[in-house]
């Protein structure tokens, strides 16, 4: 898709408004992560050092069309002034006059950040009133919340119909990755997809085996295929009655050219526990009474041997039960190889996804992927191949 940038458009003495996501951790009043903060900064510096206003649009929480105190965005003040290094005025409504007077009042270069959009019942709903209410305040809509862009909202998509519309970096940023992973990507094209349940990535892997060349397949979800293959797998977490679907995946890969990657070898053990009393036997030997936590050295070796042959790779999920020690050790040596070769420069590595971002980072190479998106439900359903509304929306015409 061809969609507009800050380079597109001229902010000097204009009001932007900018829906970002802020959404971050909160424990005793404090921020835990900033990082999504930290993120939205290079979007706010471009406007603000070009003479342009900033306002900042978010949601915190889920107050469903209620003025709920506990998900004031307030308490993300102090660590968005800490990464803007500057004060950043605080209006106690999105709309209306209490947001009416706080940008009256900014001078050009200064920032201000609006009242949880979703403190009105109109934003899920994606009301045009409501939009209509955001767009007053401002002369250019510029969305920078890939995280948000899968929600048809009013902050999202009705009010970028309203303004001269662009993405902000970090919007930018995730489309061009996307982009390069699935669109138009270097190939051979593998894809890592891990997790519990079959059944809550069924899109994501009926469109994957159609767009990659390789689909390995790994935690919980590698236990209901290696049960539509035959094998025992013990006490494993699996979804039984899913064996059927999980058949008619694998002859769909098979028909589309896609090779499936399964585990050769796996980690068991009789109670999940850290460091647990463990042992590694090949797939065909779980016994009745073990469970499935990881797969074995000998399927991280045939991952690396796949990595090494690809160009792209998109990553979603954990191999194993990361979370927990020995469990950890096929993500973490998954990961670590795919970020050798990316930093080497022959694989293009692209992750995102709930736990992804914890896995990897507890691998030690969240930084070392070409890019990790820390979009959630976006990543996914753009990794199934559903448009997202807060994207279309930026489409040029």
């Amino acid at each position: 898709m061809a969609f507009k940038t800050l380079d597109d458009l001229d902010f000097a003495g204009k009001t932007a408004l900018v829906r970002v996501d802020i959404n971050v951790p909160v424990e005793n009043g404090q921020v835990t992560d900033a990082t999504r903060i930290e993120r939205i900064v290079p979007t706010i510096q471009h406007i603000t050092k070009a003479g342009g206003k900033v306002v900042l649009f978010a949601h915190f929480g889920r107050p469903k069309g209620a003025r709920v105190p506990e998900m004031s965005l307030s308490v993300v003040l102090p660590a968005l002034e800490a990464a803007l290094g500057h004060s950043v005025a605080f209006a106690e409504d999105c709309i209306g006059a209490p947001a009416k007077k706080i940008v009256g009042a900014m001078q050009a270069g200064d920032v201000a950040l609006m009242e949880n959009t979703r403190f009105h019942e109109g934003e899920e709903k994606n009301d045009k009133l409501l939009a209509a209410s955001m767009a007053a305040l401002g002369d250019i809509y510029v969305n920078d919340a890939f995280s948000a862009a899968h929600r048809a909202h009013a902050s999202t998509e009705a009010i970028a119909h309203l303004r001269p519309a662009c993405a902000g970096r970090l919007m930018e940023a995730e489309l061009k990755a996307l982009q390069a992973a699935l669109e138009a990507p270097a190939r051979p094209v593998a894809a890592v997809v891990g997790g519990a349940k079959v059944s809550s990535k069924l899109d994501l892997l009926s469109n994957l085996i159609t767009r990659v060349d390789h689909l390995i397949i790994g935690g919980g979800m590698a236990n209901t295929f290696l049960v539509a293959k035959g094998l025992e797998i013990g006490i494993s977490l699996a979804e039984r009655d899913m064996a059927d679907t999980a058949r008619a995946i694998m002859d769909k890969a098979s028909e589309a050219g896609c090779i499936l990657h399964l585990p050769v070898d796996i980690v068991v053990a009789r109670e999940f526990a850290a460091h647990a009393a463990h042992e590694v036997l090949p797939v065909e030997q779980c016994p009745s009474d073990a469970m499935i936590l990881d797969a074995g050295p000998d399927s991280v070796a045939a991952l690396s041997e796949v990595f090494a042959k690809c160009r792209t790779l998109v990553w979603n999920g954990p191999l194993g039960a990361f979370e927990i020690a020995p469990f950890d050790a096929a993500t973490n040596a998954a990961a670590q190889e795919a970020a050798r070769l990316t930093r080497e420069g022959v694989l293009v590595s692209v992750a995102g996804g709930g736990d992804t971002v914890a896995a990897l980072n507890k691998a030690g190479v969240g930084s070392d992927f070409s890019y990790i998106s820390t979009a959630g439900g976006a990543f996914l359903e753009w990794m199934e191949g559903k448009t997202l509304p807060g994207v279309a929306a930026l489409e040029k015409e």
